[in-house]
């Protein structure tokens, strides 16, 4: 038997880790703020640089008359008009003024139309998110086994995947493109210049919203897998999802052995009243009512103690200790059974019952006495 026991398994090894299980439930609220909260949020970079470009694209080409003007009205003033001022540093600090002024007005209302659409379409896709935990450094991320993972993942595979796509249709575009205005170039030479750079930004206008259309359905595409990835990375299991539950509403035996004992302090706290009390109505062995009533202080009687089955068994031997009087009425204990919490009077339709009671008794205490 010996020889066997280095061959024998400890079954308890191949159990579920940290009773975790496999993750298949969707994820929680809480479990969404917390990934949020985390700066984890997904968005397809793709479909921002596609409608960046298609913004890009667009605002030059609404803004190429207005460029052209510029140019023109630029190359006339300094052809023309300035080509007998003297070439000094004034003159050329002013010529490089000029010129920057000049690109600022072309290109500040381009780069100003990306912008709006940079931040619209990352707005569309994850809202306003403030987090500076991504940005704090992982020592996970210098580990080269994490970092080969990464590179020959799944996630690797489809962006490799799609950049080829992307390699591909561009340049089938950009072909199909020039091979349509294929016979325009050899026009260019009998053509005027402003012809000839209407004719260019005509071309590189259409290359641009067509691979623009292309990338915004390829970003589209992309929103959708990082959605199914992400919604992937937040699943939990069931274990999760009880140690959720757990530390939002508690642990549900403690919160049980909390009732239990809020339920036994009320219970004693009820009993040390019944010895307080006037009178006790039973049914007689399933219900016992004690009522107290002080003409001074009170305007009508009020429930003190209250109980069921043993508890008023309890509440009778209380009673009984204390020589309180026991008078059996069922109907009217299991009406104020019922109808009275315990620290509430006697409701103004029971008046007339539990006066009649309560004259019993005093005339029973004046025949003792």
């Amino acid at each position: 038997m010996s020889e066997l026991l280095p061959w024998l398994l400890d079954l308890q090894l191949f159990a579920d880790d940290g009773g975790t299980g496999e993750k298949t439930e969707p994820a929680t609220p809480r479990r969404r703020e917390e990934a949020r909260r985390k700066g984890q949020v997904f968005k397809s970079t793709d479909l921002n640089a596609a409608v960046i470009m298609a913004a890009g694209a667009i605002a030059a080409y609404l803004l190429y008359p207005y460029i052209i003007q510029s140019l023109h009205d630029f190359t006339v003033l300094y052809l023309l008009e300035r080509t007998t001022s003297e070439i000094t540093i004034q003159y050329a600090n002013e010529l490089l003024l000029e010129v920057l002024y000049l690109l600022g007005r072309m290109v500040l209302p381009i780069m100003a139309a990306c912008f709006i659409a940079a931040l619209l379409i990352s707005y569309l896709q994850v809202g306003f998110v403030f987090s500076g935990e991504p940005l704090a450094p992982k020592l996970e991320r210098l580990n080269p086994v994490q970092g080969f993972q990464r590179i020959f993942s799944k996630r690797a595979l489809v962006e490799l995947l799609k950049s080829l796509l992307k390699v591909v249709i561009t340049g089938w575009i950009v072909y199909s493109v020039i091979r349509k205005y294929y016979y325009v170039f050899p026009r260019f030479v009998d053509m005027e210049l402003g012809a000839t750079l209407q004719v260019l930004a005509q071309i590189i206008f259409e290359m641009a919203m067509k691979v623009g259309v292309f990338f915004v359905v390829i970003g589209i595409l992309d929103y959708l897998y990082q959605w199914y990835e992400y919604e992937k990375s937040l699943k939990m299991s069931k274990y999760d999802v009880k140690q959720e539950y757990k530390e939002i509403e508690g642990d549900p035996q403690i919160k049980a052995r909390q009732r239990q004992i809020q339920r036994e302090v009320a219970m004693r706290r009820m009993m040390a009243e019944v010895p307080k009390a006037d009178v006790i109505i039973t049914n007689p062995t399933h219900f016992a009512v004690a009522l107290r009533y002080e003409v001074d202080s009170m305007e009508a009687p009020m429930v003190i103690a209250k109980g069921q089955d043993f508890l008023a068994a309890k509440i009778k031997e209380i009673a009984a200790y204390h020589e309180i009087m026991i008078v059996e009425n069922p109907l009217l204990a299991r009406t104020l059974y019922y109808s009275v919490d315990i620290g509430q009077t006697v409701p103004e339709e029971l008046y007339q019952a539990v006066a009649e009671v309560l004259a019993f008794v005093y005339r029973q205490k004046k025949k003792v006495l």
